[in-house]
């Protein structure tokens, strides 16, 4: 929006290079929703979300309410990076 704001133009793909970016050097993490829709999140600590299908908005989610018994082994030569949670919701 600065950028708009000042006559300067920018490229979406411009964007989306800083963006993944700032993703490689931990500065910000992605949430992807969708095959079509991803967030980016300067929260980079590990919390669930919220997504809400009718506004298409990603709120965070109370990370002291989720809980996991147990993830599955990863495969040989690997190692859990990260697990990402979205719950979607939808208003009655």
């Amino acid at each position: 929006m600065a950028a708009k704001a000042s006559g300067e133009s920018v490229s979406l793909a411009t964007v989306y290079n800083t963006l993944r970016t700032f993703c490689d050097a931990g500065l910000v993490n992605e949430i992807t929703v969708d095959a079509t829709r991803s967030y980016f999140d300067t929260c980079t600590e590990d919390h669930p979300h919220f997504f809400w299908e009718d506004t298409q908005e990603l709120t965070d989610a109370p990370s002291a309410e989720v809980a996991f018994s147990r993830l599955p082994d990863a495969p040989a030569g690997t190692r859990v990076a990260r697990v990402d949670v979205v719950i979607r919701l939808r208003r009655d």
